[in-house]
């Protein structure tokens, strides 16, 4: 029988961690309030440390409490565990020893025998690399874990947790800044999303924003118009961007509307600003993982300055949602979504079965404990979705054209 559980979050936020932390303190509270909960603060770094909290009763009973909030109370930290020199030089863990061995150790040290991990693909995958340690060195720890991202693209799983949130924010965040459109004469608006391979989220949010557009009224006669606060283009890293091409189109929305509004993913042309940084000998940022910092390179100001001058733009509003959305309190849908995986979560974890919890696409969407083997990240957005192509038929852009496969 199992006694003792631990909890963490790691990677960026997303708006269901706070939620899914809630969920499963409910669901063991509910199904075998004897065992103890304890929780590692700041993801595998605090797990690395001995750095943990007591889910005490008072916590359990306000654990209600968590599913309307954003964040994370326990916090996040990017940590990969076969990173050792990475840990090492941040003082993690001591030079010549194996990072998965000392949070091996550590879960025994503390007495736990389920770990869950909430969190995106780099989380799961460094979650798979401690599990698969685990198992080979018979250390009998069962590993469980939630899907955590904004950008929607962890194989094989068909929605994570906190997608649909933020992109429900980023729309919501979008009203206020399209007003600006009118705030001076041939403005150009660019609002910069999160997702550095994967431009689901970039295209979620413009349908979800466009979409209101649609079903509110508009008084044109006086300057209120449709037109000028929708969006005008969506571009994702998936889809080929011809600068060029685009311009020539925005440039007329330009001169009928007098501004244009762009939804661009934060990894779309990435490719093209890092080759000329390095053309330029610029150094170009990376984190724990590899990952090109896309905050140090700035991508929606790369863009605005591009097409300021190819539209005649008189003024440039670059804005970005990221941290807006992420940070959010999960909405309905991802409650409802966070709760089932939650319960699954825990059965699979007194049941011994280790993975990672969601909607499987590659059997019939069946919402099962997928193998962590099986999980990585990557998984690109599906530009020839029916509602993507109507999305951008209706604001006047062409059927997109696949780009090839980016490394960021």
């Amino acid at each position: 029988m199992v006694q003792k559980v631990a909890l963490l979050t790691a990677g960026g936020f997303a708006p269901c961690l706070s939620s899914a932390i809630g969920g499963l303190i409910e669901r063991y509270t509910e199904v075998a309030p004897e065992i103890e909960i304890i929780a590692y603060r700041n993801g595998y770094q605090g797990l690395l440390t001995g750095d943990y909290l007591t889910i005490t009763e008072g916590i359990r009973a306000k654990a209600a409490l968590l599913h309307e909030y954003g964040g994370s109370p326990i916090g996040n930290s990017r940590v990969k565990l076969t990173n050792a020199n990475d840990l090492v030089n941040r003082g993690l863990v001591a030079e010549g020893e194996d990072p998965l061995k000392v949070a091996a150790d550590r879960l025994v040290a503390d007495g736990v025998e389920v770990l869950h991990t909430i969190g995106g693909d780099d989380t799961n995958t460094t979650a798979a690399d401690l599990a698969a340690y685990l198992a080979r060195n018979d250390y009998g720890l069962t590993v469980v874990g939630l899907p955590k991202t904004i950008d929607n693209d962890i194989v094989p799983i068909r929605q994570s947790l906190g997608a649909d949130t933020a992109a429900e924010m980023g729309a919501r965040f979008a009203k206020n800044v399209m007003a600006e459109h009118n705030a001076g004469s041939r403005i150009l608006i660019i609002h910069e999303v999160m997702g550095r391979n994967c431009g689901w989220l970039t295209a979620a949010t413009a349908r979800k924003y466009h979409e209101w557009t649609e079903s509110v009224d508009w008084l044109p006669e006086i300057g209120l118009s449709q037109e000028a606060w929708d969006v005008h283009a969506v571009f994702v890293p998936e889809a080929v961007l011809d600068i060029d091409q685009e311009a020539a189109r925005l440039h007329k929305v330009m001169d009928e509307v007098g501004c244009v509004n762009i939804f661009l993913s934060e990894g779309a042309g990435v490719t093209d600003i890092i080759a000329e940084m390095e053309r330029e000998g610029q150094e170009v940022a990376r984190d724990a993982f590899g990952h090109v910092r896309l905050e140090r390179i700035n991508p929606g100001a790369w863009f605005g300055k591009q097409f300021a001058e190819m539209l005649n733009a008189q003024k440039v509003l670059v804005q970005k949602s990221g941290y807006y959305s992420r940070s959010a309190p999960a909405n309905a849908f991802d409650r409802a979504l966070i709760r089932s995986m939650t319960d699954l979560a825990v059965d699979s974890a007194l049941a011994g079965t280790p993975g990672v919890i969601g909607h499987d696409e590659e059997n019939d969407d069946l919402l099962s404990v997928i193998a962590f083997d099986r999980i990585k990240g990557g998984k690109p957005f599906d530009i020839t979705e029916d509602w993507y192509v109507e999305l951008l038929a209706k604001i006047g852009q062409s059927t997109p054209v696949a780009a090839p496969p980016a490394e960021h």
